[in-house]
């Protein structure tokens, strides 16, 4: 792989997901309006929390993060491979890993504005920052890299259509499994136990737990880092220029 071709095409992105003003809305003003909503609207029942913020923080970063690099990545990829962009790549130096590594280096650099403005917003309507936000920070990223993978193995091998329903289908799905918005122990066990298994419930519960003073849920990050090397290894086996 060359890193000329490498950061070349990382800066492509960058300028490229800069210009798309729906995928800023996806990723930054929707995850601020779900945080200001429900915790103004004090509608969120979060045993073992004394606020509902300090429970919903945790869980709009993480929604931010399946967002931007699931959903708005992976639908972009998808309709640059239906068009023939990623084809025209196909033809350079750049590599499939090589595409993969500059697109998820791509949302981690956004992902950085998505942290500090869930931050700020947070702590301005009540939330306390703790000392946990450092290794919170890194559970995101790996997060992250997890949802690309998904994001990226859909795009490249579905359908642009097909992926743009998928993509958007997934999302719900992992948004009501995920305990982003309300804790997993209201669904039934049956449920909870399925939803522990996805990196959506295991993201929101690991970030959880290092921002609160709960136990460390090692079963959630084990989930959590078998499907940030598992998606992105699949994505980069998989992953096709062109429909």
């Amino acid at each position: 792989m060359k890193t000329g071709a490498l950061a070349a095409q990382t800066r492509a992105e960058t300028i490229l997901q800069l210009r798309r003003g729906e995928n800023l809305v996806v990723t930054l003003a929707i995850p601020l309006g779900i945080l200001v909503f429900f915790a103004k609207i004090d509608s969120v029942t979060t045993a073992g929390f004394a606020h509902p913020v300090d429970f919903l923080v945790p869980g709009v970063l993480s929604l931010a993060v399946m967002a931007s690099a699931m959903v708005s990545l992976g639908i972009a990829t998808g309709f640059e491979r239906r068009y023939g962009v990623l084809k025209r790549l196909g033809s350079t130096p750049l590599s499939r890993g090589g595409l993969l590594i500059s697109k998820t280096a791509t949302v981690l650099g956004l992902e950085i504005l998505q942290i500090l403005l869930v931050v700020v917003v947070g702590v301005a309507i009540g939330w306390d920052v703790p000392a946990g936000i450092v290794p919170a920070v890194g559970l995101l990223l790996l997060g992250t890299i997890a949802f690309a993978g998904i994001g990226m193995l859909m795009a490249g091998t579905l359908r642009a259509e097909a992926n743009l329903a998928a993509a958007n289908g997934l999302f719900l799905v992992l948004l009501f499994l995920g305990g982003m918005a309300y804790p997993l122990d209201k669904l039934p066990t049956a449920l909870q136990d399925f939803a522990k298994a996805l990196p959506a419930a295991a993201l929101s519960e690991t970030v959880r737990s290092v921002l609160s003073a709960h136990a460390f849920p090692t079963g959630e990050l084990a989930v959590l880092i078998a499907w940030a090397v598992g998606a992105p290894l699949l994505a980069a086996r998989y992953f096709r220029w062109e429909e």
